[in-house]
């Protein structure tokens, strides 16, 4: 009877792997026309406006199906308080797929920084235009995009990392953060995003099922006034987030983060494997 129930919940873990993975490509798919029918047709404000909203709903909903699954939650509330927040630099640390996702779902006017392959793509970028999010390529041109779009009082998403973990506590921190502070002259509230799974880690596969549940739980770090001088910024910045997440590292699971088949390691081992 063990072996059964065992058996059972493994395949639901699966079900709902694959059928989370659908449903946001559905999503997806279902506001493209959409969006690509309006985008050409609305006045930039509006179809920022909306394009911004839409993705917020979206991924909101998205969210909430997989937390109703029981085996996904997430703990987000706490960007709650940056809804009426003046423009702000968004930085947080960059886990796995997901952390853009649960930003945007909880805020309605975030501008996010996207490799310039997603602008394009099938699935996302139709609606990334009509949001009017930032390409992060060419750097100067992301820049003078990035410190224009606060004069809609709008909040700016970009990873320091510019990539997915891939060393504990994070990977080296790229410079835009801190450009883009010191011209916009916009504080950077930085963002701690925390969880016990690889799940959607660097290399980690859309259908690749990890251990489950799995948590999430996002909280507000300290907030940097702009900086004037966008080095020093960036390593006070890499060091900040080096010591917090290593003081909340309670939150993982002894000896570590398991991997898919349910055995703890160091990240930089399991994403190797």
């Amino acid at each position: 009877m063990r072996t059964v129930r065992r058996a059972l919940c493994h395949g639901y873990d699966y079900a709902v792997v694959y059928c989370g993975v659908s449903l946001l490509g559905l999503l997806c798919l279902l506001w493209t026309p959409f969006a690509l029918l309006l985008y050409p047709l609305l006045p930039a404000n509006r179809g920022r406006a909306l394009g911004r909203y839409v993705s917020m709903a979206g991924f909101r909903l998205y969210l909430a199906c997989l937390g109703a699954s029981r085996r996904f939650s997430f703990d987000v509330s706490a960007l709650d308080t940056l809804r009426d927040a003046p423009p702000l630099i968004l930085a947080p640390n960059h886990p796995c797929l997901l952390d853009a996702l649960m930003v945007i779902s909880r805020l309605p006017n975030v501008a996010c920084v996207l490799k310039a392959e997603l602008m394009n793509n099938v699935f996302l970028g139709a609606g990334a235009r009509m949001a009017r999010y930032i390409r992060n390529e060419p750097v100067s041109r992301m820049v003078w995009l990035a410190v224009r779009d606060f004069a809609c009082g709008s909040h700016l998403l970009l990873f320091p990392e510019g990539t997915r973990t891939t060393s504990d506590p994070v990977n080296h921190f790229r410079g835009s953060v801190g450009l883009i502070a010191c011209r916009a002259r916009v504080p950077v509230q930085t963002i701690l995003i925390e969880t016990d799974s690889r799940y959607l880690t660097k290399g980690w596969t859309l259908f690749r099922k990890a251990p489950m549940p799995i948590h999430y739980r996002v909280r507000l770090g300290r907030r940097f006034d702009p900086p004037r001088d966008s080095r020093k910024f960036m390593a006070e910045l890499e060091q900040y987030f080096a010591h917090e997440l290593v003081r909340e590292s309670a939150f993982y699971p002894p000896g570590g983060m398991p991997d898919e088949t349910g055995h703890a390691g160091d990240l930089r081992s399991n994403l190797s494997a």
